[in-house]
């Protein structure tokens, strides 16, 4: 067998690359891992599948499933970073790690790496720029044809901020460190002040006003899913309509075509947390059993990544009076399988700031932070994460500096010697995910003669999984998932005395505890993980008679009986 590939943690692969480093884990362990194309993208680039199980354990829609996927912005680059490294971990650890060898041979992993190829190659271009999703021109068509566009004008590879001197600016220079830039007082005047601009090019430049254009590729693919999906007056870049654009319609297709999928997690970039759903309720208003489940597998994944475990709702609104939704909403609402969004990175904590709350700290925090982050970008980043200002001849403003903060390298994602230190914080928590989802398997078979020809047939399987069969309450509030369809396959001169060909048996708790033991009113649901079917059939001594029992997110089993 070939040996795997040794990846690159600390760079970013551009598309060719990716797929010749995804093709050499396929070739290396073919019986661990399948690559395939979840479909193509708007310019035409294959988004490529990993299907991550032991093939000679089963087919993997014969397995409970667990969806991973990253990049679907197209400057959150890590994201996919995260992804091949717990690929890596797996195949790297199959031999050797039980708890991996019991993932992948009871479970199945959907592996994309990179949802969004065509943003990340526009983002990891030699002359790059950092849009929000896909390259499909949207809402409109047309180039612009006035105002500055947002681009890297002198060739550096990055995207930084243009300083102009300006009596009416909004920024001064710090009077101990004139590197930094702060913004004036209310009231102030009389002092050296400055406009910053994003670098980029200007169209038809009056020589007054300057208006940032916005990207015209406008598209959010995460305000694409059919969840609450609203016109762009209400979510900016939703497209024209759910799942127009085929990098999410790929993901949304599969998915519905794969019911074995009982839970997700997205990787973007950056804060440095764990989101949990709802986008659009609180906590008080979530089933009250899928907000236990959610806080308990949330806290696990804080203990062992080190990111806290907060609510999208009460924690992570880019606004206050704003509502949002995407992937998660979608596979938690409408399909009731258990979603995570993983924002990777916190460049403000890595700079010793303890004291902050994500979204709110980006409107407004102490200079103390700025000169802390300074600090961190001379010592700890070589003086690159905030590059000092230096002159730029810009073609229609004249003399003007570049500088500031790489936001590209530094804030959207970690500089390459942090790269794999935060890939690494994920894969014991994925594991874990994946072992909780429940797994069917047989637990008894019985056959007993009633006549000469005329037989009994029993056939007992069970949950041997921590989560329930449905997965959530919201599952089967939205019914989604049925309950244990039992099946018995006749052979040509078997015939049914009772009972019927498939029968939809009752969904499966798992083995997860609904109360402590010392609750007020505890479970009297004992052998909830079980379910039983017994047929009367009529056929001949020594037929032997296929079995097959299917819970949608806990997986297949096949038995056969001999009637004897």
């Amino acid at each position: 067998m070939p040996a795997l590939p040794v990846p690159r943690f600390d760079q970013f692969y551009r598309h060719a690359e990716l797929t010749r480093l995804l093709q050499d884990y396929a070739q290396a362990a073919p019986h661990l891992v399948q690559l395939s194309s979840l479909g193509q993208s708007f310019e035409g680039r294959d988004i490529w599948l990993l299907t991550l199980t032991h093939t000679t354990t089963g087919a993997d829609i014969d397995k409970p499933a667990f969806w991973v996927d990253g990049n679907i912005h197209a400057a959150e680059l890590t994201a996919s970073t995260a992804c091949l490294y717990w690929l890596h971990q797996l195949l790297a650890n199959y031999d050797t790690d039980a708890q991996v060898r019991q993932l992948l041979d009871t479970r199945v992993v959907y592996m994309v790496p990179r949802l969004n190829p065509d943003g990340a190659e526009l983002a990891l271009a030699d002359k790059p720029r950092h849009i929000r999703s896909g390259t499909r021109p949207y809402p409109f068509d047309e180039e612009p044809v006035e105002g500055l566009t947002v681009e890297d004008v002198d060739g550096d590879g990055r995207v930084l901020q243009m300083r102009v001197p300006d009596p009416h600016g909004t920024y001064k220079k710090h009077p101990t460190e004139p590197r930094l830039m702060v913004a004036r007082e209310p009231g102030e005047f009389g002092g050296e002040y400055y406009r910053l601009i994003p670098e980029g090019t200007l169209k038809n430049f009056d020589g007054l006003k300057i208006t940032a254009n916005p990207d015209r590729e406008g598209l959010d693919f995460n305000r694409n899913f059919p969840a609450f999906w609203r016109q762009e007056f209400e979510q900016v870049g939703a497209g024209p309509y759910p799942t127009s654009e085929p990098e999410v319609r790929a993901m949304v297709d599969f998915i519905t075509k794969h019911p074995n999928i009982g839970a997700a997690v997205s990787f973007h970039t950056h804060s440095g947390v764990i989101l949990r759903p709802m986008g659009t309720q609180s906590d008080d208003d979530m089933t009250p059993e899928d907000l236990w489940m959610f806080k308990r597998l949330s806290d696990i994944g804080a203990k062992l990544t080190g990111y806290p475990a907060i609510s999208i709702w009460h924690d992570f609104k880019y606004h206050p009076k704003q509502v949002i939704t995407g992937t998660q909403d979608w596979l938690y609402e409408h399909l009731g399988a258990l979603f995570w969004t993983v924002e990777i990175w916190a460049p403000n904590k890595e700079a010793g700031i303890t004291d902050y709350k994500w979204i709110d700290w980006y409107r407004e925090h102490p200079v103390e932070d700025d000169l802390k982050l300074l600090k961190w970008s001379d010592e700890q980043c070589g003086g690159q994460a905030y590059v000092d200002w230096h002159p730029f001849r810009h073609p229609q403003l004249g003399m003007v500096e570049l500088g500031g903060w790489d936001r590209m390298n530094y804030w959207r994602n970690p500089p390459p010697a942090l790269r794999e230190r935060e890939a690494a914080r994920f894969p014991a928590w994925l594991l874990q995910i994946g072992l909780t989802l429940p797994k069917l398997e047989v637990l008894r078979t019985e056959v007993r003669a009633l006549g000469p020809d005329t037989w009994r047939v029993r056939f007992a399987v069970a949950n041997a999984g921590y989560l329930p069969s449905y997965i959530s309450k919201r599952a089967l509030e939205r019914k989604t998932v049925r309950g244990t369809v039992f099946s018995i396959l006749l052979p040509e001169g078997v015939s049914l005395v009772s009972g019927k060909e498939r029968e939809i048996g009752a969904h499966l708790e798992g083995h997860a505890p609904k109360s402590s033991q010392q609750a007020f009113l505890p479970s009297r649901e004992v052998t909830a993980d079980r379910a039983v079917v017994e047929w009367v059939v009529k056929g001949a001594r020594g037929t032997r008679i296929a079995l097959k029992a299917t819970a949608d997110r806990a997986g297949t089993v096949h038995t056969e009986v001999t009637l004897d």
